[in-house]
């Protein structure tokens, strides 16, 4: 998709309001240029009588200019807006799988880089808009003026375009190189943040990331850019030869020829000159909308790899989670890679969990825990057998309704700093509660469903993503090696207190743990091997 083409697309009010705004400034910029060259040559008599026409032209060109420009930059915003929102929903609504195959580091470069440079181009518009009004109405006034001088200034314009059009290609593929090496650049700074503390620790692998990876992907991205400038510069450097080739022809070459009026060459040079500069600001927002051009395919395909739809979907069933029996997995199985291939594989699977029971989940790094609770929870949807909740099969039609029954704790579980999609009006006071419970009380504050903090040691922060799980009130939760970092003391509270307390409630437990001398507070304990159930 086209840059112009994509920014087409949104408000055509806004677009054709400003368009006629840029239209009426170009013609006032036109006329002015006109009505200057009238006055220079009818002598001081005359321009006594254009003073009035000056300045209602210039008012007229100052307003519509502003008009253009205001109108434009509202209509951009929205665009942009509608850009990033159109993103943000197709993200949560692309399955977890799918987003784990594109990578981190294309998501974030697609939501930050690549919309950022899309919004950098759309600003610009208003300005190329204006300047391109700018000059359709010189050459209205040129033509008016000769239209034969003006034929044979459009035909080395258009030849000189040619030439500009061959320069710039090798400019837009560097530029290409850039953007794919901006998102290489960022996955290592991803990688320098999130391994900070193990390249510190490892003076060999810190040359190594330095030297190897990090270093190559900046000298890549540089080269490529001053590349992009540097073919730039050429192809701007020939348009501006272009220019003052024209006026050296129109001064001298007609001259010779066939001598104009003094009026028609005074208009001319001085309509040249005047163009000059929007010409300039046209050819060097080139490389702006060569980026944007750049990032937009970028996003294109990045939205053509996620999932259509607003991820806002609700449970489709009015059933209460808290009368729930029963869930099974009867014949279940996943796999990382398709058929043939060597990789991990789960099931097939025979599994039923009930309502109100402690179940320990163990087994080796690597023999499938956590896959089993993604696609226990619906995040990963099984690839063949059925998943049945009370006897309903779970499908892509009721998946967010077997997502409503579940609060996971994952390894990995991320914070937020406020408690959001809880709305009740005795939250905080609730959250208090909890707090004190989590013995938590003396860091974290609540106020309005916002979090003081998320600075806390990592059992901490564990503690307090218990916090969100406690207020959804859910009937069954996943701790998945939530324990791991707990000091002794709030490991027994854990164990002797916390579970046996959401037993009581009637919540269904399962607890990733390898903490042996605890199994027997669970009803039962299941051992998972490479993807399969042992007894």
């Amino acid at each position: 998709m086209s840059l112009l083409r994509f920014i087409s697309r949104g408000s055509r009010g806004l677009a054709a309001t400003a368009v006629v705004a840029g239209l009426v400034s170009g013609a006032c910029s036109a006329a002015l240029i006109a009505l200057i060259n009238t006055a220079l040559n009818r002598g001081p008599l005359a321009a006594r009588w254009l003073l009035g026409g000056f300045v209602a032209l210039t008012l007229a060109k100052i307003g519509s200019n502003a008009l253009a420009q205001l109108t434009l930059d509202h209509f951009a915003q929205r665009t942009l807006a509608e850009l990033g929102r159109a993103l943000s929903h197709r993200v949560l609504a692309t399955p977890l799988r799918q987003l784990e195959a594109l990578g981190v580091s294309r998501l974030l470069t697609g939501l930050t880089d690549d919309v950022a440079v899309i919004g950098w181009a759309i600003q610009n518009v208003p300005t190329l808009a204006i300047n391109l009004a700018v000059l359709a109405g010189c050459s209205v006034y040129l033509a008016w003026l000769s239209w034969r001088v003006f034929v044979g200034v459009l035909a080395a314009i258009v030849l000189g375009m040619l030439g500009y059009r061959i320069l710039i290609t090798r400019a837009y593929r560097y530029l290409q190189r850039a953007r794919d090496a901006r998102e290489t650049l960022f996955h290592h700074f991803r990688a320098l943040t999130d391994g900070i503390k193990e390249l510190k620790l490892h003076a060999g692998r810190r040359r190594a990331f330095l030297v190897e990876e990090v270093e190559p992907a900046i000298e890549t991205l540089r080269r490529a850019n001053l590349a992009g400038t540097r073919h730039h510069l050429v192809a701007a450097s020939w348009t501006q030869l272009l220019f003052y080739g024209l006026i050296g022809l129109v001064l001298f070459g007609l001259s010779v020829v066939e001598p104009p009026p003094l009026e028609t060459l005074s208009g001319y040079v001085l309509a040249s000159f005047y163009m000059m500069s929007p010409a300039w600001a046209v050819i060097e927002s080139w490389p702006i909308f060569a980026r944007g051009r750049v990032s937009l395919q970028k996003v294109e395909a990045l939205r053509l790899s996620l999932a259509a739809g607003n991820g806002l979907a609700m449970p489709t069933t009015n059933r209460s989670p808290h009368s729930w029996k029963s869930l099974e997995l009867e014949g279940v199985r996943f796999a990382y890679t398709d058929a043939g291939q060597n990789g991990f594989v789960l099931g097939p699977l025979d599994f039923t969990l009930r309502r109100g029971e402690i179940v320990f989940l163990v087994g080796g790094n690597g023999s499938g825990k956590s896959t089993l609770v993604k696609v226990l929870t619906g995040l990963y949807p099984p690839q063949a057998g059925l998943i049945r909740l009370d006897g309903h099969c779970i499908t892509e039609t009721n998946r967010e309704w077997l997502h409503s029954y579940f609060s996971v704790l994952f390894s990995d579980c991320y914070l937020f700093d406020r408690l959001l999609g809880l709305e009740e009006s005795n939250l905080d006071a609730r959250a208090r509660e909890h707090l004190i419970q989590l013995e938590l009380d003396d860091k974290v504050e609540v106020h309005r469903g916002a979090l003081s903090t998320t600075a806390l040691s990592q059992g901490q922060r564990k503690r307090l993503a218990l916090l969100t799980a406690f207020l959804e009130d859910r009937p069954i939760y996943v701790f998945d090696e939530w324990v791991a970092d707990q000091d002794p003391h709030y490991r027994e509270v854990f164990y002797h207190r916390l579970l046996p307390a959401l037993k009581a409630q009637g919540k269904t437990l399962i607890v990733i743990s390898h903490d042996d001398r605890y199994y027997g507070i669970g009803d039962r304990v299941v051992k998972l091997d490479y993807g399969r159930l042992t007894p």
